[in-house]
C-alpha cells in the first residue's frame, strides 16, 4: 500500500500560484503548506494508482476470468 509517513521532514520548495488565490486563502487563514501537502499527497496517490491498474490490467482481467470461469478457490467454505 502507498503510504507518506506524516513525521517526514518537510522541504522548502518554491511554487507559483494564482495570486488571488493565495490572497483570499490566507483571509480565510488557511495553511497554505499544509493544504497543498495535503492535496499533493492525494494527487499522487491518485496517480500512482491510476498507473498500477494501467500496467496491471492484464493480469487483473486474467484472474477476472478464471474466477468468473473456475470460481472462488474457497467458495465451498463460505457460510454466507
Amino acid at each position: 500500500m502507498l503510504r507518506f509517513d506524516k513525521d517526514a521532514p518537510k522541504k522548502a520548495t518554491n511554487l507559483s500560484l494564482n495570486s488571488k488565490v493565495l490572497e483570499m486563502a490566507r483571509e480565510l487563514g488557511m495553511n497554505v503548506s499544509q493544504t497543498v501537502d495535503g492535496l499533493l499527497a492525494a494527487e499522487v496517490k491518485r496517480q500512482y494508482w491510476e498507473k498500477w491498474n494501467e500496467e496491471n490490467k492484464e493480469a487483473v482481467a486474467a484472474y477476472n476470468a478464471r474466477i468468473a470461469k473456475e470460481g472462488l478457490p474457497l467458495a465451498k467454505y463460505r457460510s454466507f
